[in-house]
Formats: C-alpha cells, structure tokens, sequence
C-alpha cells in the first residue's frame, strides 16, 4: 500500500466532516480564549483592588470585559457549545477552567 492510500484509509477512518472539525476547531479556539479572558479579569481586578486606575479605566475596563463576555457566548450559542464544554479535562492537574 502506497502513502497516498494509507492516508485514504486514515480518513476514511476517521469520518471526519466539516462540521464537525469546524465545530472542533471553534471550541479549542473559545478555550483559549476564555482562558485569556479570565487571566485578563483576575489581572484587572488585582489593579482595581491596589488602586492603580483611574475611575475612567476601571469603567472602560469594565466594559470592554463585558463586551468581550458577551461576544464569547454569541459565539458558543452560534456553535451549540456551552461554557463547561470548554473547560478541557487536563487529567491529573484537573481542568482547565
């Protein structure tokens, strides 16, 4: 069997559809999105907290966070994810999430 027949059966294997690797893709990118959008939250309110922001920034940051909450649940309904699907099962250290 030939290289260009092993990969045939390989995906052929595997069923994959563009949906469902679609679906796939928009979830590891969701994930690490929140993960950064959760990262950015905790670093805010840590600023918040000391007192390095002016009322302004705190609002604008605020906002922005919201907006960006609001955008990632858009964009896990258009995919029919919800937010533990994104929580990866890392096995031994726990999830992700």
């Amino acid at each position: 069997m030939n290289e260009a027949e092993e990969l045939l059966g390989a995906a052929t294997r595997l069923e994959t559809d563009a949906d469902s690797v679609e679906r796939d893709l928009m979830k590891l990118v969701l994930t690490v999105v929140e993960l950064l959008r959760q990262l950015m939250e905790r670093q805010a309110l840590r600023r918040v907290e000391e007192g390095g922001l002016t009322e302004d920034q705190e609002e604008r940051l605020g906002l922005t966070l919201m907006l960006l909450e609001q955008r990632l649940t858009e964009l896990r309904d258009r995919y029919g994810l919800a937010a533990a699907d994104l929580n990866l099962d890392l096995g031994p250290l726990g999830t992700l999430l």
